[in-house]
């Protein structure tokens, strides 16, 4: 007998491929509402396209500037301004806590030369 089971398929235990299917009755509405709307409009677009509408040359051009007019620079310059507020406040506070009203007396008469200095530039 078991020379016989050699050459036959010994049966193994029955695999299932079940995948699991929900239905979810709102993203099937959303589905067929977004397909409407597409649909709606492509059908816009064929119709300004053959009036030849200025909106398809507007579209993007916004964009586009903005980026051309951006710098590298600016963003540099700027953030090296912002360190440079940052640290003057961070050691103003220090010199009050350390010293006072004379670190104060000392900020009112700072102001007007940094402005004397700001404006001479120009």
């Amino acid at each position: 007998m078991k020379f016989f089971s050699l050459f036959t398929k010994t049966p193994t235990h029955q695999r299932f491929n079940y995948t699991p299917r929900y239905y979810d009755p709102k993203k099937e509405e959303m589905a067929e509402r977004e397909a409407r709307i597409r649909r709606e409009i492509k059908l816009e677009k064929d119709k300004e396209a053959e009036i030849g509408d200025y909106r398809s040359r507007i579209t993007g051009s916004f964009q586009a500037a903005r980026k051309r007019s951006k710098k590298t620079g600016d963003t540099l310059n700027s953030s090296l301004l912002r360190l440079g507020i940052l640290l003057f406040l961070v050691l103003f506070i220090i010199a009050y806590i350390q010293w006072g009203q004379i670190a104060l007396y000392g900020f009112i008469l700072f102001v007007p030369f940094y402005f004397y200095l700001k404006f001479k530039k120009r």
